[in-house]
C-alpha cells in the first residue's frame, strides 16, 4: 500500500550544460509503494532527472535524498548499492550475450569476479552461481521469457528487449525502479504484458516505481500521481485527471509559456 513517506525528495535540484538549465530550481518528492509517473513536453528535463538520481550526472546545485540520505554527486554504482536501479528508453542489452547470461551478470559482489577465487573457493563460488542461476530463472519465469533463456539477447523484438530491461532490475531486488519511456516502441499485446508486470511490482513486491511516459493511456491506467515537468522546473502534481485538465500543463504542451 502506499504510504506518505518520501522515498526520494529533490530539492532545489539543478544541472547545467554550459549556458543551458536542463534541471531548474527543481523540487519533487516521490511516496514509497507509488506508480509515479513523470510527463512533460520534449526538452522539460525528465531524463536528465533520471540521469541526476543515478549518478550518470552530477548536479549543479540541489540535493536528492533517498530515505531521507543524500545520494547527490554519488556515482552510479553506489546509487546501485542503495536499490535504486533504471531501464533506459532505448533498451541497453548485452547483445552477444544470453538472456541468462544477461540476468546472471547483475547482482553485486559476486565471488567468482575475483581472479582467483574459482580455483581457491570453487565450491563457495558454485554456490553462488546456483543462487544466481535460480533467481534468473525465476525473473525470466516473471516477465513470461524463460522459453528464450539461451536466446542471444540481440534477436528479442522490441518489447521483449524491454521485458529483458524489467528483468535485470529485480536481479538485485531494488526499493526504487525508474522506468525511462517503457512503452516507446512496444506492440499493444505485449504493452499489455508490460503494464500488468509493473503493477504486480507496485501492488504485490511493493517496489516503488518512478516512470517516464509520453503514452497517456498507459499513465492513466498506471500512474497515481503523475508529476509534471517544464523547463527543468516541476510544474505540476495530481491524479492522471486533475493533471490533463490543469491549464498549465496544457498550456505547457501547447507552447502557452512562450505567449
Amino acid at each position: 500500500m502506499p504510504t506518505k513517506t518520501p522515498i526520494l525528495q529533490v530539492a532545489a535540484l539543478s544541472k547545467s550544460f554550459g549556458g543551458v538549465l536542463a534541471v531548474n530550481n527543481c523540487n519533487l518528492s516521490i511516496r514509497e509503494g507509488t506508480i509515479t509517473g513523470l510527463i512533460g513536453p520534449n526538452g522539460a528535463g525528465k531524463t536528465t532527472l533520471f540521469n541526476l538520481i543515478t549518478g550518470a550526472e552530477k548536479p549543479t546545485a540541489g540535493r536528492i535524498l533517498f530515505h531521507g540520505r543524500r545520494i547527490d554527486g554519488l556515482p552510479p554504482h553506489r546509487v546501485f548499492h542503495e536499490g535504486i536501479v533504471r531501464t533506459f528508453q532505448i533498451p541497453r542489452e548485452l547483445k552477444t550475450m544470453t538472456l541468462l547470461e544477461n540476468l546472471m551478470l547483475v547482482p553485486a559482489n559476486q565471488v567468482g569476479e575475483r581472479i582467483w577465487n574459482p580455483l581457491l573457493f570453487s565450491g563457495r563460488v558454485s554456490r553462488q552461481e546456483r543462487l544466481h542461476f535460480d533467481k534468473a530463472m525465476e525473473v525470466l519465469e516473471f516477465v513470461e521469457l524463460s522459453h528464450l533463456r539461451d536466446e542471444f539477447a540481440s534477436n528479442l523484438s522490441g518489447g521483449q528487449k524491454k521485458l529483458l530491461e524489467l528483468a535485470r532490475t529485480l536481479m538485485c531486488d531494488p526499493k526504487l525502479i525508474l522506468l525511462d519511456e517503457p512503452g516507446a516502441g512496444v506492440n499493444r499485446v505485449l504493452m499489455q504484458k508490460l503494464v500488468g508486470k509493473i503493477e504486480v511490482l507496485c501492488q504485490e513486491l511493493g517496489i516503488t516505481i518512478f516512470l517516464i511516459e509520453h503514452d497517456m493511456d498507459l499513465v492513466t491506467r498506471l500512474c497515481n500521481p503523475v508529476i509534471v515537468m517544464s523547463e527543468g522546473r516541476y510544474l505540476a502534481e495530481g491524479t492522471p485527471d486533475e493533471v490533463k485538465k490543469d491549464q498549465r500543463v496544457l498550456d505547457a504542451y501547447l507552447g502557452g509559456q512562450y505567449r
